[in-house]
């Protein structure tokens, strides 16, 4: 019993050591870097999730096209610049459409919004072998619902961060 006693001792000794001040009280300022900017966050302008909140991640099409609108472009030249000042992630650029079509419609449309924003990346010098695309049609919508407001949720491209530089 008394080693028992003195092993549980041990470990709730080690337990409380392991606390520290700063995490107990949700204070994130022990893992924040300089600045306050917590690696990893919105905050932090190399994160994924800076680049999906701030920059944006997906640019929407009208009905039945592939072109770029201006306010895509925008998007697109933003995205740009980030994955050329961070190139340690490549992407895949995902081609939606509204559920509107056949299957086979919307898989080729998908594929030309996905392949337009490709090129608009390249052409802002992005290297081709960090992005790939992948069109998923009317698969995957955003918003389910028959109506405009839906279909236009749906009618995008999607900028999707992977860990790692392109080798092809």
């Amino acid at each position: 019993m008394k080693h028992f006693t003195m092993a549980a001792m041990l470990i709730g000794a080690l337990a409380l050591s392991a606390c520290d001040r700063n995490s107990r009280f949700g204070d994130d300022a022990a893992t924040a870097g300089a600045g306050g900017i917590v690696p990893g966050s919105p905050s932090d302008p190399t994160s994924p999730a800076y680049f999906e909140q701030t920059i944006g991640d997906r640019v929407l099409f009208a009905v039945d096209q592939s072109t770029l609108s201006a306010e895509a472009q925008d998007v697109l030249a933003k995205q740009a610049t980030w994955l050329m000042e961070n190139p340690e992630f490549s992407a895949i650029v995902e081609g939606h459409a509204d559920e509107q079509g056949t299957r086979e419609y919307n898989l080729a449309l998908g594929a030309r919004r996905a392949s337009a924003v490709q090129a608009y990346l390249i052409d802002r010098g992005v290297a081709p072998n960090r992005l790939r695309t992948v069109s998923y049609g009317k698969e995957r919508p955003l918003a389910i619902c028959s109506d405009e407001s839906c279909y236009a949720q749906n009618r995008r491209a999607v900028t999707v961060l992977t860990a790692g530089a392109g080798t092809s």
